[in-house]
């Protein structure tokens, strides 16, 4: 299968189970992978034989930037769901939803879900 790839799409969101993390915010980074075959679109040259980027970076950032959940494991489901929905061609997906400052005490880069879906 073939693949589209995002990579740490940023937006800022209202996410948490704390009463902080939805008054005051915090970045999330969005990755993923739609698997779905290209060959059509890479012989035609055509977009409509594929997925169009932006689309699938606006379908991301309204559900990020939206309504605030309690946990990134439902926003990553939610994004899942809607992309499957919204593209035809999309016959699976994974998503990694990392978020970099937690408010929990230690030391770490970031900490992230993932989670694959198909149709």
């Amino acid at each position: 299968m073939d693949k589209i790839i995002l990579e740490e799409m940023e937006f800022y969101g209202y996410h948490g189970v704390f009463s902080e993390e939805n008054t005051l915010g915090q970045r999330f980074r969005v990755s993923l992978e739609l698997h779905l075959d290209l060959r059509k679109s890479g012989q035609s040259d055509n977009l409509k034989d594929s997925v169009n980027y932006a689309e699938v970076y606006g379908v991301c950032k309204s559900i990020v930037e939206g309504k605030p959940m309690n946990l990134v494991e439902a926003v990553a489901e939610k994004i899942a769901a809607s992309l499957l929905e919204s593209f035809d061609i999309v016959k699976s997906c994974t998503i990694t939803l990392i978020k970099p400052d937690p408010p929990i005490p230690g030391h770490y880069k970031s900490v992230a879900v993932e989670i694959t879906r198909s149709k």
